[in-house]
């Protein structure tokens, strides 16, 4: 029972770390994003990098740390989802890759052809993974075709369906939609009239996708296999999902009378169930096979040993209270609004 729970415990502490990935990193990738809209200049672009310049990088961490908890709790998994998920997963790392560097080298020149070239490879690289995390989690909800080792079967095609597409343009565009929030909340000045103004043009499309998203999300989890796994009741998804709609639906409304803590909390809440009905939709199942249901990898057969699920649980217990406790220091410290006016000429 005990090493049950651990395989239990472990798929929800992966979900967390996601969905922590998702809400914090989601609101860079949209300012990357908005970018060429908020800023019509170099110091509207320097103020608007310089919202997410203290914690971007911090951001990326849970990512890292996504990878490493997936890679010892369930190999199998890990193993399958990165071989299976090659080339969209090596642009997402290009791409985050690119990210970073533009945004620490932004700053080494003064020449606007050299800012304008970052400020091309901030844009990209944070379309790109917006987009292709969406595509890669539909496709794990949805399933693949999975032989009886575990091997993916498909190819680069397989993963371009249409639920796929829809959730990648869903994430895009939700991610888009939180860094106008975020930029609203954090800026002041013409950067945050004119997030204001995307917010609110984004908000009825990310709402119509999303709800379309979920329905489709709903459906694919009815359709499921439900064998001696036992996945969740539907009820249950439809709750989270219901959840998800009514604060993506509250987000417009606060944008429009610029109430932008709570907007940044509505698109904020809409991630956070998103991606937690996700993975309810998928519990106890981590890479549902097209193929044939027996070929499924679920927290069991994916696992590692008891032992090492003992160790890994004794460590996140020291270490996870420490770093959620840093990061919300760090976000308490620069928690005061930009405006250019505060920029440095070389910053």
């Amino acid at each position: 029972m005990i090493e049950t729970d651990l395989n239990s415990l472990w798929f929800l502490l992966i979900a967390v770390l996601w969905i922590g990935y998702f809400f914090l990193e989601g609101f860079d990738f949209g300012v990357g994003i908005l970018l060429p809209f908020v800023g019509r200049d170099d110091p509207d672009r320097r103020a608007a990098l310089r919202a997410i310049g203290p914690h971007w990088d911090g951001n990326e961490v849970w990512l890292i740390v996504a990878g490493g908890a997936t890679f010892a709790a369930f190999p199998e998994w890990y193993a399958t989802l990165f071989s299976g998920f090659y080339l969209p997963l090596f642009i997402i790392l290009v791409a985050l890759i690119i990210r970073g560097v533009a945004l620490e080298f932004r700053a080494k020149g003064h020449h606007p052809r050299w800012r304008a070239a970052w400020d091309q490879a901030i844009f990209v690289g944070s379309l790109l993974p917006a987009f292709l995390w969406g595509v890669a989690f539909a496709n794990i909800v949805r399933g693949v075709p999975l032989d009886a080792a575990g091997e993916y079967t498909g190819n680069l095609g397989t993963l371009l369906n249409p639920y796929a597409l829809l959730g990648g343009l869903t994430t895009l565009l939700l991610f888009t939609l939180h860094g106008a929030t975020f930029l609203g909340l954090k800026a002041l000045g013409p950067v945050a009239e004119r997030a204001h103004a995307a917010g609110r043009r984004l908000a009825p499309p990310t709402v119509a996708l999303a709800a379309g998203f979920l329905a489709w999300t709903l459906v694919e989890a009815a359709g499921a296999e439900r064998g001696a796994l036992g996945l969740l009741p539907l009820g249950a998804l439809i709750g989270v999902a219901a959840a998800a709609a009514i604060a993506a639906l509250a987000s417009m409304p606060l944008l429009g009378a610029q109430r932008d803590g709570w907007a940044f909390v509505a698109t904020g809440v809409t991630i956070v169930t998103a991606v937690l009905m996700l993975f309810l939709s998928l519990y106890p199942r981590v890479m549902p096979s097209t193929t044939d249901p027996a070929y499924t990898l679920d927290i069991y057969n994916a696992s590692s040993t008891p032992t090492t699920l003992r160790v890994m649980t004794v460590v996140a217990l020291i270490f996870v209270p420490l770093v959620l406790g840093y990061q919300a220091w760090s976000y308490w410290v620069f928690r005061k609004r930009v405006t250019r006016e505060q920029l440095s000429p070389s910053s």
